[in-house]
């Protein structure tokens, strides 16, 4: 059964604190550049009436603060300029002109050191060259092992790749190097688990081909299936033209589907999402009173907002993304934010429900709009699943 493209829909995201702080940062990208450099010379005025009284050290503290600011602009442009990624950069130089600004001049009202605030500087600028030019860009293989008891034992184990959330915007060294690990690790079965596309290019023609000059290499003996993601960021539409005409993968738009692997029957289904919690435990409930009665049964659904009522289901395994693992992860506090219903309950990783095995995975891109094209302390990955019979 598939789910009806053509009836209008507003997202709940839509109207949530995070994705309207994501609309209105990315408006700031209008502003004028020169109207940029007075805000970051406001601010330096105000580091200098704080520092100057200090002497040859207060001039020392704004030269550090102009040119850490200036710096970190200079970083962000270049990523724009060497291809690596298309992200805003004056929302997030505004931010960081006014955050630095303004601990600069608690430090010179509390009578901290000058280097101390120098300091502050330096690791700013390390922080914010490390989450937009390195981590992201660090993409890696997360090895998962599940036993079943519905498989063979003596049969070789099934290898499943699990891919989300590429957010494509255009053809980076990242999505180069997520063909190059696929080629290598040679799964028997791929899946992705929605968000072609950045949400800033959900209607952009360069970002639809490279989406498909990226997906079309996608090949794996068992196939290669997909579901659609945040309907906000890709309507099912959208999705459709992604993958028209390309034979190598299956869209699952609520759908089973049911093959033979060589230790058991794979029961694999797709939902696609609405954000509405009710409407999609309700289409999950539908979905499985047409469930094949034995066999794995693998849920791929976007988000893991379903998780509870999956594992009443009887769902064994659970593959989900949408959270990002929060992308910017803070020591001892984690996530700062989480685009999950539940919060920050199912946020990355795996989760062991009962009946149901969950995992959210981290994902491969970047939130889009007025998010700076970061990661911190939350590197991309791809999961690389052995599914081992036991009976």
């Amino acid at each position: 059964m598939e789910a009806d493209s053509k009836k209008p829909y507003v997202d709940p995201l839509e109207h949530t604190p995070l994705h309207t702080l994501l609309v209105k940062t990315n408006e700031m990208q209008r502003l004028p550049a020169n109207v940029v450099v007075g805000i970051i010379a406001f601010n330096g005025l105000l580091v200098a009436l704080a520092w100057l009284p200090h002497g040859v050290v207060g001039i020392i503290t704004l030269l550090a603060y102009l040119a850490a600011i200036g710096g970190n602009w200079w970083l962000l442009l270049q990523l724009r300029v060497t291809g690596r990624s298309f992200g805003p950069d004056r929302p997030s130089v505004i931010a960081l002109a006014i955050v630095c600004a303004t601990t600069l001049l608690v430090f010179g009202w509390i009578g901290l050191p000058w280097w101390l605030g120098v300091g502050l500087l330096l690791i700013v600028t390390a922080i914010v060259y490390y989450s937009t030019w390195v981590e992201p860009f660090r993409l890696g293989v997360t090895r998962q092992s599940y036993i079943t008891p519905k498989w063979k034992a003596d049969a070789p184990p099934l290898r499943l790749l699990q891919i989300g959330d590429i957010h494509v915007e255009r053809v980076t060294p990242r999505e180069r190097h997520l063909n190059r690990l696929i080629d290598e690790l040679k799964p028997d079965l791929i899946v992705f688990t929605g968000d072609f596309v950045n949400l800033s290019n959900t209607n952009d023609p360069e970002a639809e081909s490279a989406i498909r000059e990226i997906i079309s290499q996608w090949r794996a003996p068992l196939g290669v299936y997909c579901i659609s993601g945040t309907p906000l960021v890709e309507p099912l539409e959208r999705v459709y033209a992604f993958v028209k005409d390309l034979d190598n993968l299956k869209l699952l738009p609520n759908q089973w589907i049911s093959f033979q692997t060589p230790a058991g029957e794979l029961n694999i289904l797709g939902l696609v999402v609405i954000h509405d919690m009710e409407r999609d435990r309700e289409n999950l409930k539908k979905m499985m009173l047409n469930a094949p009665k034995s066999g794995l049964h693998l849920l791929l659904m976007h988000p893991p907002d379903i998780a509870p009522e999956a594992n009443d289901h009887g769902i064994d395994l659970y593959l989900c993304g949408h959270t990002h693992g929060g992308q910017i992860r803070l020591p001892l506090i984690g996530a700062l934010f989480s685009s999950s219903h539940l919060g920050n309950r199912f946020i990355m990783g795996r989760y062991e429900l009962g009946k149901t095995t969950l995992y959210t995975a981290r994902g491969v891109g970047l939130e889009g709009l007025g998010a700076p094209r970061a990661r911190f302390l939350c590197p991309p990955e791809i999961v690389l699943w052995e599914i081992k019979g036991s009976g």
